[in-house]
């Protein structure tokens, strides 16, 4: 059993959320907390597997819950849920140590799998790529055939190819992850390469289209 700490303001959220996970059968919330505050002591005082963190609260909001822990030694595993597509909350959450970033439409499949996946020592960062950006995606010509299968992408790959989609250079991709530019600049390449397109917009149009984002 995964067991999960939940941190929201909004009492219908965090209503909807217990009642989707109760369904999952692997999965169940132990405690609650209604801001940033008590988040903090019912997390150091439950240590679950994995929390879920609102970024917008009372007291303290979501990045500083994350700052807070981590600086103590005490952070689980963390996915953040929030009602805004906001960029720099979503970079700033990865530095403090968020394994996950998600809108709270996400599906309850996908946060399922995203709690299982974090809770096995996975990450999850995955920037909302807006209709808009999709939109001025779709009049960028596809020198490539989307049906194609590549070379498989590592893990690692995979985030820094979620970060990209967020529109991040390698220098806040690097921040974010904890490692060197120069190792970004590095994965970067081997992911054109594995692809087979020549710049980074067309990486994220063909990892859509390949179901990798």
């Amino acid at each position: 059993m995964i067991r999960i700490v939940l941190v929201d303001d909004q009492t219908l959220v965090r209503q909807g959320i217990r009642s989707l996970l109760e369904l999952s059968g692997d999965v169940r919330i132990v405690a609650e907390a209604t801001d940033g505050e008590e988040g903090i002591a019912i997390i150091e005082r439950e240590q679950p597997d994995v929390v879920l963190l609102d970024l917008r609260m009372p007291k303290q909001g979501g990045v500083d819950v994350l700052r807070v822990l981590h600086a103590r030694g005490t952070l689980p595993p963390t996915i953040v849920l929030t009602t805004f597509d906001d960029d720099d909350g979503l970079l700033e959450a990865v530095k403090a140590g968020a394994r996950g970033f998600f809108l709270k439409d996400v599906s309850f499949e996908r946060l399922i799998a995203a709690i299982r996946d974090v809770a096995a020592g996975g990450s999850i960062i995955r920037p909302a790529i807006t209709e808009r950006a999709l939109k001025s995606l779709e009049h960028i010509p596809r020198p490539f055939d989307v049906h194609g299968q590549p070379d498989p992408l590592t893990k690692r790959e995979v985030e820094i190819l979620r970060l990209m989609a967020g529109g991040y250079s390698n220098r806040e991709i690097a921040e974010a992850l904890g490692a060197a530019e120069g190792t970004v600049k590095n994965h970067t390449s081997n992911i054109l390469s594995k692809l087979g397109v020549r710049d980074r917009t067309r990486a994220v149009l063909k990892a859509l289209e390949l179901g990798y984002i």
